[in-house]
């Protein structure tokens, strides 16, 4: 039985669907929380913090849910500003896994179309940090971007 773990991470959930947003120190996982939240909000879909910065993960069900860590619960971080208070999720199952880097493939091979987490396999997208990716993420959720197309 795979445990629960503590990952260097960020959490959204919009609509039903939670987002797991990885990357190194200083990658950008904070802003593009925000964004996230931010472009789903003016879609008027329902979106919510679920964590920041450190996200609990553990498998049920096959499933991977992602959790805060109290006490940093209900905070997220913005640069130049500090650690601000936010309404916030307490759980989300993880639909989608966001990795930043700082050099992403053109077009990306398709063994990394997936990552297994705990366990359980889930869809993974990589975007390269600072990235205006927002609303490719949120076209994915809806089903709009799910076909690779083959020239």
């Amino acid at each position: 039985m795979t445990m629960p773990e503590t990952i260097h991470g960020s959490c959204v959930v919009v609509g039903e669907a939670g987002l797991l947003i990885r990357g190194a120190s200083g990658a950008g996982k904070s802003t593009f929380a925000r964004d996230i939240l931010l472009h789903a909000g003016r879609e008027g879909r329902f979106c919510r913090l679920v964590s920041d910065d450190r996200t609990r993960i553990a498998p049920r069900h096959g499933r991977l849910v992602a959790s805060p860590v109290h006490p940093l619960a209900g905070c997220i971080e913005v640069r130049g500003i500090g650690i601000v208070r936010q309404p916030f999720e307490q759980a989300a199952v993880i639909r989608l896994v966001i990795d930043l880097c700082e050099h992403s493939s053109r077009y990306p091979d398709p063994q990394d179309a997936t990552i297994v987490l705990c366990g359980v396999v889930l869809p993974r997208v990589f975007s390269q940090s600072g990235a205006l990716f927002a609303d490719i993420v949120l076209g994915r959720l809806s089903g709009v971007c799910d076909t690779v197309v083959t020239l």
